[in-house]
């Protein structure tokens, strides 16, 4: 007859060498290691969603900036067709009072104050009309400038510097600097004895 203890089937097994391993405690170090680890991870995680919180943000503001902008423009620029023919019954109130005869010598009274009222009339209308952004710019003496002006004509003066305007029909017209009506103007070039023959032209077309 054996001797040997009997074995109680509900007490734990004993833990092999390998499992007796894995449930080693780790060391402080271990430890402090492995927070750590999960620390930067957490860092990482938390800078990735600011940085897509930042980018979201930023496309907001461009959003809500290009919409204000377009309102902007869109409030600014409605009265562009009205502004224009504004603009083209002040160019016929200056062709009337230019169709006036000049001041002279014994010249009928009412003749003067026909004039003096059409111009007293023409500086109220131009200041109403620069109040609401519309200017006019008179471009004789400035140098040629496609974007505001359209050349007539061409014409030789040793007065005036070549592919300057010595000439305006017509003022150039802007409304808050974007341009309503091209001035037409004529375009000095040099006399064709000081460039040797027909060339030395200004290039209008630019």
């Amino acid at each position: 007859m054996s001797n040997a203890p009997e074995k109680n089937p509900d007490a734990p097994a004993e833990a092999t060498g390998a499992e007796a391993t894995d449930q080693t405690p780790l060391s402080p170090d271990q430890v402090m290691q492995a927070a750590t680890d999960r620390i930067a991870a957490l860092e990482a995680e938390l800078a990735e969603m600011k940085e897509r919180w930042m980018r979201a943000e930023a496309e907001n503001a461009n959003v809500r900036a290009r919409a204000k902008r377009d309102v902007d423009e869109t409030r600014q620029y409605a009265v562009q067709k009205f502004a224009t023919d504004v603009v083209e019954a002040a160019e016929n109130l200056k062709r009337g009072i230019d169709a006036l005869p000049a001041p002279a010598p014994g010249q009928p009274e009412i003749l003067a104050k026909v004039r003096e009222g059409l111009e007293s009339m023409e500086r109220s209308f131009i200041g109403i009309l620069e109040r609401h952004g519309i200017r006019k710019e008179d471009p004789v003496g400035q140098m040629f400038d496609p974007n505001l002006h359209q050349a007539m004509a061409e014409q030789e003066s040793e007065a005036h510097k070549p592919g300057s305007v010595m000439q305006a029909w017509t003022a150039a017209w802007t409304l808050n600097g974007r341009l309503l009506k091209p001035a037409m103007v004529v375009v000095a070039k040099a006399p064709a004895a000081e460039i040797g023959g027909p060339r030395g032209t200004v290039n209008t077309t630019a």
